[in-house]
């Protein structure tokens, strides 16, 4: 159980890796990276506001070719950062999320592509030295002052064209492939909408084409803990208490979400927290479960911030690709799609993962639609990837 809070806290909700299940062996893994920061002086959001000295984290795998023509794009999730694969150091406990199908001979083989990863705007992890962002928690130029607040809202599409502009700044005008899990797929749907020229192939996994009612609401429910913590005092908390109570029970809503209840199960059953503290007994005794997502939420929240997790939820809510709607971006995307997704996911689920299918084929985009398996819903597009690995392949090689 401690294994499984560990994993846990280190990647909640939309998450990377669970160190009990998924991808390759440590003791297998060849691949080392080092992160790199890349800076933009100006950088006008789509909200028309314009931001100084913009910084981002990036990482890379393989090798560029000399025509710059095998460059591949991961886009990360909700609450992850731009380690996709290998390790930065041989000694790291585990990979980057996606290292069963990144790397040395895997499905986006790195002896073949130049495999490329960014942190986002506003990124979750400003508590860890690996990740470098741009949001609420950054000093504005002008006024020598975390933003807090008066930081603009940003769309995902503010994150691809800082991507964009990553990419470019490598001389590559064309994309062999975008790819991402989770929120990574909204950036994956963007991509191929809003630059259609530079993306030749698109593989969303565990996402859909636009954020429905359902999912805004879900959202809402997420940020929910956060804004009800006085500590967060209307986002003005640097240099004071932050709000961690709400951005633990935020972070243990989202780990809940992002599992299944077939795992929930199996995993805690009904079981107390503590031996002879039966629940029935008294109001303050707790189940098994309820003690395990609180730990790990509250795990998480020491090397988060509360307003970036609050940006990151607007940048979800607003998401249609393209920016408009998917009917729209699905006259858009020249690329084919690769749709990877797991039927019993909670946060995507079958029906809108459905609609985005039906909707991209009849605006003509060449869709194909695979289905990975497991207990974890949605977490299954992240560490049970290997399953796709045949499809991912194939998908390539067309």
């Amino acid at each position: 159980m401690k294994h499984w809070i560990a994993a846990t806290a280190g990647l909640v909700g939309w998450m990377a890796m669970d160190l009990m299940s998924g991808g390759a062996p440590a003791a297998a893994q060849e691949l080392l990276t080092e992160k790199k920061v890349f800076t933009l002086q100006s950088f006008t959001t789509q909200s028309g506001r314009t931001l100084k000295d913009v910084k981002v984290g990036w990482e890379s795998y393989g090798t560029l070719n000399a025509d710059k023509s095998n460059a591949v794009l991961i886009c990360h999730f909700f609450s992850g950062n731009s380690h996709a694969a290998g390790k930065y150091d041989a000694k790291d406990a585990a990979p980057g999320y996606w290292d069963a199908i990144i790397g040395p001979g895997k499905a986006i083989d790195t002896n073949k592509y130049f495999v490329l990863s960014s942190d986002t705007l506003v990124n979750l992890n400003t508590g860890d030295p690996k990740t470098t962002t741009t949001g609420p928690a950054s000093i504005d130029p002008d006024t020598g002052k975390p933003y807090a607040l008066d930081f603009p809202v940003v769309t995902v599409g503010d994150f691809v064209n800082v991507q964009k502009a990553l990419v470019e700044s490598l001389g590559i005008k064309r994309l062999a492939l975008v790819a991402g899990p989770s929120m990574g797929s909204l950036q994956t749907f963007e991509w191929a909408a809003r630059y259609p020229e530079m993306v030749a192939k698109a593989m969303p996994v565990i996402g859909a084409g636009e954020a429905d009612a359902q999912l805004i609401a879900w959202l809402d429910v997420w940020a929910a803990p956060i804004v009800v913590d006085p500590n967060w005092n209307k986002g003005d908390y640097y240099g004071k208490t932050p709000p961690n109570a709400g951005l633990a029970k935020a972070l243990a809503v989202v780990t809940l979400q992002a599992n299944h209840q077939d795992w929930a199960n199996a995993t805690f059953g009904r079981r107390a927290a503590k031996d002879g503290e039966d629940p029935a007994k008294a109001l303050g005794n707790r189940f098994q479960v309820q003690s395990i997502l609180d730990n790990a939420g509250e795990a998480r929240a020491k090397v988060s911030d509360a307003n970036h997790f609050l940006y990151l939820v607007k940048a979800n809510q607003l998401f249609a690709a393209g920016g408009t709607s998917l009917t729209d971006a699905a006259t858009k995307i020249k690329a084919p799609v690769l749709l990877i997704t797991q039927p019993k996911d909670l946060v995507f689920t079958a029906d809108a993962v459905d609609r985005t299918a039906e909707t991209l084929k009849k605006g003509g985009v060449d869709v194909t639609h695979a289905h990975i398996q497991g207990s974890r819903g949605h977490l299954d597009g992240v560490i049970s990837m290997k399953q796709a690995e045949g499809a991912i392949r194939a998908f390539l090689e067309k």
